[in-house]
């Protein structure tokens, strides 16, 4: 990728004229090579649910088949060392593959192994656990379950009060989780739990890696979502009884290792322009088709021309910024960037969904609301366009939510720019 000339950049204290961030040809020929995998490698399944898919985690059985061919090519954890199975790339490679990945409407791999306790566990995981658990977790055969939230500790995760005794060699779990993603598909659980009462809250907490989720004692409970998918689940412990060695970090430190796997959660390298700009196609697609009461389609409205500008202009907005952060432009490294980032993300994927079932209308909406009544094994009763806005509308909800709300982030930013 080719530098950066600061008098190009419409940054402060610049000239204000255009950055322009090109790639060199070499990257480009990288670019085509990532592309015609992309056209040639999924399966018709795999790219059905990459379409269809409308929240952060894609159709499970379909996407862990997709990650095993990834696994297959050498390309399932770009950003992994290569000594535990990465592929090299530089970060501008890993951008590029990232791009072109959401521009091929391809199902996300789902994060909590390759790209959460995987991390995590090259970076501080003992020897023992590298071998045991970093090898199943790139081929595929095991998928990690996070075990955070509770009832009552969502964004106040450190008032958890899921607890874990010591005895003997092992602990003794009791208590409770929930929004557990995809726990009824999982083998194995990274979780925080409560071994100490003493000082602050934080303080008392332990991260552990739990080798089963079928330990006597444990029990699973799908919840089905509003948009009739059993996505989340609760997840409780009675006397669950499991090994020490499974802890990561020292007892009472786990929020220590929590904030470090964080990093990862909300790691760099991403590419989320591609992705909300294929929405705001598939938004004029279904414009184009769909009459609008004041006559011509919904695309010639003048509202809907205005709303859709300004969100492309903001998505263009993102994809600029998503740049710099493989750029090595100086604000990539301010310690606000990875808040920024989620915050701004976060929102256009909701004004993109909101567009998106304005779109719909209320035929459109009326068809997926049937849909969801009569259950997910019927054939559609609307355009694919009509069956995702709304499941990605209500899934969308989320973004601004998890992995730390917008408000928290907003207040990291304050901070950081304010220096308190």
């Amino acid at each position: 990728m080719k530098g950066i000339d600061p008098g190009q950049s419409t940054m402060a204290g610049t000239t204000g004229r255009e950055m322009k961030i090109e790639f060199a040809p070499e990257l480009e020929a990288f670019r085509a090579e990532v592309a015609e995998f992309f056209a040639t490698a999924p399966t018709p399944a795999i790219r059905e649910a990459g379409r269809k898919t409308t929240s952060v985690f894609a159709p499970f059985k379909e996407c862990m088949e997709w990650h095993r061919i990834l696994y297959e090519k050498g390309w399932v954890a770009p950003h992994w060392p290569v000594v535990y199975g990465g592929t090299g790339w530089s970060v501008e490679q890993r951008f590029i593959f990232a791009e072109e990945y959401r521009k091929a409407d391809l199902p996300p791999l789902l994060p909590q192994s390759l790209g959460m306790v995987g991390p995590l566990l090259i970076d501080i995981g003992t020897e023992e656990q590298k071998a045991k658990y970093l090898e199943p977790i790139l081929k595929g055969e095991d998928f990690w379950a996070q075990g955070y939230s509770e009832p009552n500790s969502g964004s106040d995760l450190a008032s958890l009060s899921c607890r874990a005794e010591p005895d003997g060699d092992d602990y003794i779990i009791n208590g409770s989780k929930i929004w557990t993603t995809y726990a009824h598909h999982a083998n194995r659980m990274f979780m925080l739990v409560r071994t100490g009462n003493e000082g602050k809250k934080q303080q008392g907490i332990t991260f552990l890696l739990l080798d089963r989720i079928d330990y006597p004692g444990m029990e699973i409970r799908p919840i089905v979502g509003l948009d009739g998918f059993p996505e989340q689940c609760e997840v409780f412990f009675e006397d669950v009884r499991v090994p020490q060695s499974g802890r990561v970090g020292e007892e009472n430190d786990g929020w220590s290792v929590a904030k470090h796997l964080l990093k990862h959660e909300r790691g760099g390298g991403n590419a989320a322009s591609p992705t909300l700009m294929r929405y705001c196609e598939r938004a004029r697609a279904a414009a184009e088709k769909t009459p609008s009461p004041f006559g011509g389609t919904v695309a010639d409205d003048a509202v809907f021309q205005r709303e859709i500008g300004e969100l492309e202009a903001d998505i263009a907005s993102l994809g600029h910024f998503e740049k710099l952060a493989i750029s090595g432009h100086e604000i990539a490294r301010d310690p606000a960037f990875p808040s920024m980032n989620k915050t701004i993300n976060s929102e256009l994927v909701q004004r993109a969904s909101v567009l998106m079932t304005q779109v719909s209308g209320v035929d459109g909406l009326a068809r997926q609301l049937e849909a969801l009544r009569v259950g997910s094994n019927v054939e559609p009763l609307g355009s694919e366009f009509d069956l995702v806005s709304m499941p990605l509308y209500l899934n969308s909800r989320a973004t601004t939510i998890y992995a730390g709300s917008n408000e928290v982030q907003r207040d990291l930013i304050a901070r950081t720019v304010s220096g308190s």
